[in-house]
């Protein structure tokens, strides 16, 4: 029964392409045309199959972590070409839609995050292990979408690009008070102390985080120009010069989308700047995958540009500028992913099998939906005076500004 159903509904999606499954059976089955895309799977269990037709999307992470679906020559990145390619709602089975248009509405009760909650959700996926990150991350520990000024900057220039690139949108001064939310292992703390003289507080919810940055600020001499604290925003009440938050607002959760930018606007120094840095869907919103929230990100949540809009208003923001950063994150995925191939034997002593596979299809659908999806990364430049920074984006660009990054970048 279910081989029948999971034949019509392949039948149904797969127009772009060419996708050829194996069953477990041994029969082989041929969907779409002779054209590119192609990939080819072999599926080894029937529950697997009938997994597919509840719940595809959860189903094909699961299956292929537990090693029911695998890719031919374990070419992931082609299968998943040809299933995003050919991903639309409308040609879902009925009960697949319905399942989505469920998750959707439920997403404000679903994504409220407490304070506790919010703990909890972070320690998931911060707090397993430094080992296992600084594999795969450049030498900085910047766990965010780097800034290819140049398309063949290494991984290392990238990120550094991008601090710069977000330290000349804040404007920095010597001795400004800089609050950085979610401030993870004190990359960007540590830079705008110690490259442009600011005075940082850095907040995150991850015990294993914190302890890092605080011994690295000790080794780089810097303890009395940052301070690293185990606090939620929300409990912030000291003013700011300057705030920023580099891939945390996809933490938040749509529920808290006012509160947030609330509060960054409470905190702000009235001609201060603030500089929100988020992933971003470039299209209306809609339900999150299942499998992340799942396995990599519990209470995790991308925003639609619509979604963020309302709540920054209300907060009494200016919205000086809105920079959309397209596929500077697929390339520093892909990096990600070639650094943990580079290291798989050492992440096979620490982690069972499934955890691997689990990690190398996190990093691999990630930069193929910001390859193949409407997905971006979101720089919002926010203010309360209208004249907290220049009214053309001239300055970020001029001889200094080039001259910092080029220094950031050696």
């Amino acid at each position: 029964m279910w081989e029948t159903v999971f034949h019509r509904m392949v039948s149904r999606l797969i127009s772009d392409g060419q996708l050829s499954v194996i069953f477990p059976d041994g029969r082989k089955a041929v969907y779409g045309r002779d054209d590119e895309p192609r990939a080819s799977v072999r599926i080894t269990s029937p529950a697997t199959i009938r997994a597919l037709c509840l719940n595809p999307e959860l189903a094909l992470g699961e299956g292929y972590m537990d090693g029911t679906l695998i890719p031919e020559n374990d070419d992931l990145e082609g299968l998943l070409r040809v299933v995003m390619r050919n991903r639309q709602e409308r040609r879902m089975p009925l009960w697949v839609r319905a399942l989505s248009k469920t998750r959707y509405l439920a997403q404000t009760w679903i994504l409220r995050n407490t304070e506790s909650t919010a703990q909890k959700n972070v320690a998931h996926h911060y707090d397993i292990s430094d080992d296992l990150y600084r594999m795969f991350l450049d030498e900085d520990m910047q766990y965010s979408c780097a800034y290819f000024a140049h398309p063949d900057m290494t991984l290392e220039e990238a990120q550094a690009a991008k601090k710069a690139h977000i330290a000349a949108k804040l404007r920095i001064e010597p001795g400004m008070r800089v609050l950085d939310i979610g401030c993870g292992w004190g990359g960007m703390a540590m830079t705008l102390a110690r490259d442009y003289g600011a005075r940082v507080v850095g907040v995150t919810l991850s015990e294993n985080q914190l302890a890092t940055a605080r011994a690295r600020v000790a080794a780089a001499g810097l303890e009395d120009q940052v301070e690293f604290r185990l606090q939620d925003y929300r409990t912030i009440s000291e003013p700011f010069d300057r705030i920023v938050s580099v891939g945390m607002l996809e933490h938040v959760g749509v529920p808290h989308y006012r509160e947030y930018f609330g509060k960054v606007a409470d905190l702000l120094e009235p001609d201060g700047i603030a500089l929100i840095h988020t992933i971003g869907a470039c299209s209306p919103p809609y339900a999150q995958s299942r499998w992340i929230t799942k396995y990599i990100f519990p209470g995790g949540y991308i925003p639609s540009m619509s979604e963020l809009a309302g709540p920054i208003e209300a907060a009494g923001l200016w919205n000086f500028d809105v920079e959309v950063l397209r596929l500077h994150y697929a390339k520093t995925l892909r990096h990600w992913l070639a650094r943990f191939d580079m290291h798989i034997d050492e992440v096979r002593r620490l982690y069972d099998e499934r955890f691997v596979r689990m990690w190398r299809y996190y990093l691999t659908a990630c930069y193929m939906t910001f390859e193949e999806d409407m997905q971006a990364v979101f720089q919002f430049q926010l203010g309360k005076r209208i004249d907290a920074v220049p009214i053309t984006r001239d300055y970020l660009y001029s001889v200094e500004d080039t001259g910092n990054r080029r220094k950031a970048a050696e």
